[in-house]
């Protein structure tokens, strides 16, 4: 395993001109990145968490050693005034301190910090490792142009399969242990929802919220109904909006919204569910999916928060009944569909239909048998292992 994470020197980079927000999944090594940079960057930093008391009572008086060149603040978010506080000791120490926010909420979205920390800061968002980070495969893509796949490799489809059994958080992926990866699966939901929610929403009910987290991975892939959850749930159908937004935020899961085209016709406006950790999806073909989800959003979130580039990702859908998986587009604009098949090699209608319909530029479809790679009535197909190297 790859000691240095895909956006490690970015974050190197970044912090020498403002301050930096890392977000992320519980356990997907945010404050072991934070500690990598400041050990080769800031030797002398200083790390503070707001769950140890001691590190808490220095984040609320705001005194920074005068030797100190960078401060990590892990999970800061938890204090409500978070953002005025670091907003305050960035505008008055900003020509010798570096400031590096970590958490396990999406530190964007959060208003609760008071005043706008706009043009103050970078925000990243840290994904569990993916095949291209484990191959140490870094070809970037040219924008609205074809992917750069690498030739087939027997340590592409070892790694594969071990980030389709194991998921990509570092800890049940380094030890490889069924065991482990069970202990993980019990610890990160217990404390995702009874220690970091409970935290910072005001949610009563939290046995029915650790229900709602108990259906989601069987809806993956799956048109998300929240009116069907409700159903399962009996609570209100605003609860249980909260509910998965609140989810969403902290990186249990994410939606993906269908492409709005004035050629196609959307049959509905539900989203689709993924989840983060996809080792949670117990139907493999489910999984399957789930994973390549994954790694698309990965890709998308890169090319946004690093690059700066307005690229998404969507599903197709309308209705005549054609869907594709996936769709990634670059200022609105159609780059790449891609369907994901479990065991069909057989190039998909719709996709076919979709990427004349819209004139994508380029098509792959996706298969979880080894050694395929061949192009058919303008789509490729190839196996996982290639196509997945060419992300990030």
């Amino acid at each position: 395993m790859i000691q240095e994470r895909y956006i490690q020197r970015i974050i190197g980079e970044n912090l020498k001109e403002k301050m930096v927000f890392l977000g992320g999944p519980r356990q997907v090594g945010k404050t072991t990145l934070a500690k990598q940079i400041a050990k080769q960057e800031y030797p002398r930093s200083l790390y503070l968490n707001w769950d140890y008391r001691e590190d808490r009572a220095q984040m609320l008086s705001g005194k920074i050693p005068g030797d100190t060149p960078l401060v990590i603040f892990d999970e800061f978010h938890k204090y409500r005034l978070w953002k005025t506080r670091v907003k305050g000791l960035f505008d008055k120490y900003h020509d010798r301190l570096h400031i590096l926010v970590t958490g396990s909420a999406r530190l964007d979205v959060y208003r609760r910090g008071g005043d706008s920390l706009m043009g103050r800061y970078y925000y990243y968002r840290l994904h569990p490792f993916s095949l291209a980070e484990m191959l140490e495969f870094n070809a970037m893509p040219q924008i609205l142009g074809e992917l750069i796949f690498p030739e087939f490799l027997p340590k592409a489809r070892a790694a594969l399969d071990d980030l389709f059994v194991f998921g990509g958080f570092p800890e049940p992926l380094l030890k490889k242990d069924q065991k482990v990866l069970r202990q993980f699966h019990n610890q990160y939901v217990d404390r995702l929802v009874r220690e970091d929610i409970r935290d910072i929403e005001s949610i009563r009910d939290l046995s029915s919220l650790q229900v709602l987290v108990d259906l989601l991975p069987h809806k993956v892939g799956a048109l998300l109904s929240l009116n069907a959850l409700r159903e399962d749930l009996e609570v209100a159908h605003k609860t249980v909006a909260l509910w998965m937004d609140i989810l969403e935020r902290f990186y249990y899961h994410f939606r993906i919204y269908p492409f709005a085209f004035a050629t196609i016709k959307s049959l509905r406006k539900e989203p689709k569910m993924y989840l983060w950790d996809w080792s949670q999806v117990e139907d493999e073909a489910q999984r399957f999916e789930n994973m390549v989800a994954s790694h698309l959003l990965k890709f998308v979130h890169f090319l946004y928060d690093a690059e700066g580039y307005r690229v998404a990702l969507h599903f197709l859908r309308d209705r005549a009944g054609h869907e594709t998986d996936f769709l990634v587009t670059v200022d609105k604009k159609p780059w790449f569909a891609v369907e994901v098949k479990w065991a069909d090699t057989q190039v998909s209608k719709s996709l076919r239909y979709f990427t004349e319909k819209l004139r994508i530029p380029f098509a792959y479809q996706v298969a979880h048998e080894p050694k395929v790679d061949f192009l058919q009535n303008g789509v490729r197909v190839m196996s996982a292992d290639k196509f997945l190297s060419a992300l990030v």
